[in-house]
């Protein structure tokens, strides 16, 4: 059975990379220091015998390098990340201490190792924010410059940019994967899918962000790990692959649509529950919208969700699952951040 490290095994995207790899009788070494945003609440797989949790800071280089020596993993998984846009405006060093330093120190590990012949191979999760804001009717391949403007997109163009230096200076064994955004199960609720969904259930007022009219591409993070498996397995070190869907929608367009879908399935959406624009953030890049046929034709991956059934099967996921929300606290997601300028 061979061994995966899963940075970040306990965020959104990781914990159900975790569950993903598990099922594919992978052993699943989670390494993360279960910052707000962890999951807890994923009980399943605690007991697998499969699976094993490290409560540790990826900045620890003493414990990650005793973790990878004890372990001699084939992968690792790193998405060990501060990711919301709105929080990287109002406390930007968490983003460069994590995103950044926490990434040179991976990095720093698996050079320290490759001294003593240590072979394991890096997935470095990265984003499309990287890329900036992108013209109407234009993608960006994984070619295209970067132009971060949030402190988040630039602290995550910052970690791209380390292990492209690292690859070509030491030679590591590593790829980096520039994802849309995801949607799915376990998102903590800061972000707008959740946000929404947790809102109408509690008949509160749907905060859309100036006119509604920026326009993003999404993904389900069930595609997003099929992905990402695909990366270890076939994708070449030293390269960069976009993953993306596609799909475009405007934000107004997505909370019409989460409101019409709770509507046709039985959810209730009572008298408070309207949207209501709200002052936009600083910096709010227009458009994001990746270019994917490098996937798509080198390795052979494409999307299998379609997008209306994604996101209705979220939406019933999270009504079946209140639990989830009801045990994160309020004050953790309810107040408005990034508006300090």
């Amino acid at each position: 059975m061979k061994k995966i490290i899963v940075t970040g095994g306990s965020g959104f995207i990781g914990t159900n990379l975790v569950n993903f790899l598990i099922k594919k009788k992978y052993f699943v070494i989670n390494i993360d220091k279960l910052t707000y945003s962890s999951n807890n609440q994923n009980h399943a797989i605690r007991n697998f015998k499969n699976y094993k949790h490290f409560k540790v800071d990826i900045n620890n280089r003493s414990k990650i390098i005793d973790i990878l020596k004890k372990n001699k993993p084939s992968a690792i998984f790193n998405l060990a990340a501060e990711t919301h846009v709105d929080r990287s405006i109002d406390s930007p060093a968490n983003f460069i201490n994590t995103n950044i330093n926490g990434t040179f120190n991976l990095l720093e590990c698996l050079r320290i190792l490759k001294k003593n012949k240590f072979k394991t191979k890096l997935i470095h999760i990265s984003t499309d924010e990287v890329y900036g804001d992108i013209k109407k009717d234009l993608r960006s391949d994984e070619k295209h410059k970067y132009e971060p403007s949030s402190p988040y997109s630039a602290s995550k163009a910052s970690a791209d940019h380390l292990i492209k230096s690292y690859l070509r200076t030491y030679n590591l064994n590593a790829v980096i994967s520039n994802c849309c955004n995801n949607y799915g199960p376990y998102q903590f609720p800061e972000k707008l899918i959740p946000k929404m969904i947790s809102n109408i259930f509690n008949n509160k007022e749907l905060p859309v962000y100036a006119k509604g009219n920026n326009s993003r591409e999404w993904i389900h993070v069930h595609d997003h790990c099929e992905a990402l498996l695909k990366l270890y397995l076939k994708g070449k070190s030293g390269e960069s692959y976009n993953i993306g869907s596609g799909k475009n929608m405007r934000n107004i367009d997505l909370v019409k649509k989460i409101l019409k879908i709770c509507r046709l399935i039985g959810i209730p959406v009572k008298n408070k529950t309207k949207i209501k624009f709200v002052e936009d953030r600083p910096g709010h890049d227009f458009r994001y919208a990746l270019n994917s046929n490098k996937i798509l034709k080198k390795l052979k991956w494409k999307t299998k969700i379609n997008f209306d059934d994604g996101l209705m099967e979220t939406i019933r996921w999270y009504f079946n699952n209140r639990n989830f929300l009801n045990q994160i606290s309020k004050n953790k997601y309810n107040k408005r951040l990034g508006l300090k300028v």
